[in-house]
């Protein structure tokens, strides 16, 4: 691969007569060798017959041996289509671009050299003066290999990144990270999520005095500003939704920026305050939740799953609780011509909803009438959809018996189907319904004679005997 091309031609002198009409052979001679790394006389037929070296170091045995040699027989073979590209350029007497061109080296590198070749005289001699590239060649392996240590460097520092993420949101501390100079929550483990009951989405970005609320606002300013003045200082307690945290600080310097290390724990006694009042009823009604044998589900207004019970998880195939977290309910519970916009939409204007038929696919495909109760709780945060989902009974007896029609026969029976099929699928099988009826009828006026039920029902035999056979009939007799 060449490190250099110069496609442009070369601007000549305005008036070289003035400066070099007495300038002698000897004199170009010594011009050319004293502005060229490597200069070439070349025959017509690519022969070297004279040579010079600007350079001493170039000046070796071995290329001082190439007089009487091909030009072409002493470079690399990638290089031999170049010099002849360079000689029948300067042979029709014109100037072409600079080539680069490398010459092998005995048990070492090879050596790149720029070249350009001139025609010298009419006899068809060609002047080649090359440039030693061996110094740009190095400045660029520099740089290759300083770009290789680079991405070595950027592939570590994202390990450790990778690494302190990991044990950030696995670490069962609750922690914050805050800009000094903000005061704003850069980030938020799942422990301080958990304890601040919040999403970490909803924490991120705003200030830690709209999080965490203390007794006073002036002690956490108080402990923030001793931290950073002296990198550490006492705890101080917030207190949120009747409950208590303890709040620790530290500072820690990234990049050019200062930050808090704010770390959240629960104080002794806290817990045991929890275990009474409203906290311990609702803790068991949780767990009464948690084991009951209808499904129940909590989504976020947009239909996200926020939490489960052991029944949901059973009743729609799905393996964990983990894997339902922060999908689409949908994906499980649908009901044609009704999506979860309306259905949210419904919830947030009456607030609840109750015995809605609807539909259970489960994550294997297995279909399931169900029942649904809604409620919206919009005090909550964030506010809430909980569905309660419990499958429709079987029916024994409404079982159709062997002689009796899969479809519908009556107008209730038709009026149950809606919500349950989509209004395309109920008009084509309240059709079908009418339709049969009709040859049902004009089987039994005709005595079940096709030919005249075929006349009756203004149908061609043919059409007539392929919606037989469509709805079960055609192997009630055939009397024509």
């Amino acid at each position: 691969m060449s490190m250099y091309s110069a496609d442009s031609s070369p601007v000549g002198f305005q008036r070289p007569e003035a400066a070099f009409s007495e300038l002698d052979a000897s004199g170009a001679a010594e011009l050319v060798a004293a502005t060229a790394d490597i200069a070439l006389i070349v025959s017509p037929e690519g022969i070297i017959t004279d040579l010079s070296f600007g350079q001493p170091e170039l000046a070796s045995q071995d290329r001082m041996g190439w007089v009487g040699r091909q030009w072409s027989d002493t470079v690399t073979i990638e290089s031999k289509s170049k010099v002849e590209a360079l000689l029948e350029t300067a042979a029709k007497g014109e100037t072409g671009r600079w080539r680069q061109v490398n010459h092998p080296v005995a048990g070492g590198a090879d050596i790149p050299v720029l070249y350009n070749a001139v025609r010298l005289n009419r006899r068809g001699a060609v002047l080649a003066v090359g440039r030693d590239l061996r110094t740009l060649a190095s400045l660029q392996q520099s740089l290759m290999d300083a770009q290789r240590t680079m991405e070595r460097d950027y592939s570590k520092l994202r390990e450790i990144e990778t690494r302190y993420r990991q044990l950030f949101h696995l670490a069962s501390e609750a922690v914050l990270v805050v800009d000094v100079a903000s005061q704003q929550i850069q980030e938020a483990n799942p422990a301080a999520a958990e304890m601040l009951d919040r999403e970490i989405r909803k924490i991120t970005g705003r200030s830690v005095f709209s999080v965490l609320t203390p007794k006073n606002r002036d002690e956490l300013e108080q402990l923030l500003s001793t931290v950073r003045a002296n990198g550490s200082g006492d705890d101080v307690i917030a207190r949120r939704d009747g409950g208590k945290i303890s709040v620790a600080a530290s500072l820690f310097r990234q990049d050019r920026s200062t930050h808090y290390l704010i770390r959240l724990t629960q104080p002794d006694g806290a817990a045991d305050e929890d275990k009474g009042g409203e906290r311990g009823a609702a803790s068991h009604l949780l767990r009464v939740i948690e084991n009951a044998p209808e499904a129940f589900v909590v989504t976020d207004l947009d239909g996200g799953i926020l939490t489960c019970n052991e029944a949901f998880l059973t009743l729609t195939q799905i393996g964990s609780e983990e894997q339902a977290a922060g999908e689409h309910i949908d994906q499980w519970l649908t009901r044609p011509g009704t999506s979860f916009s309306s259905l949210s939409t419904n919830l947030r204007t009456h607030g609840s909803i109750s015995a809605l038929p609807m539909t259970v696919i489960g994550s294997y495909g297995t279909r399931i009438s169900v029942d649904v109760s809604a409620v919206a709780v919009m005090q909550g945060d964030p506010p809430c959809i909980g569905f309660m989902i419990r499958p429709e009974p079987v029916r024994i007896n409404e079982a159709p018996s062997e002689d009796e029609s899969p479809l519908p026969h009556s107008v209730n029976q038709l009026t149950e189907l809606v919500g349950q099929v989509p209004l395309k699928d109920l008009v084509k099988e309240t059709t079908d319904v009418i339709e049969r009826l009709c040859i049902e009828a004009a089987l039994k006026l005709t005595n079940n004679n096709r030919a005249s039920a075929s006349e009756l029902l203004g149908l061609s035999r043919q059409s007539l005997y392929v919606k037989l056979r469509r709805y079960g009939l055609d192997g009630d007799g055939d009397s024509d």
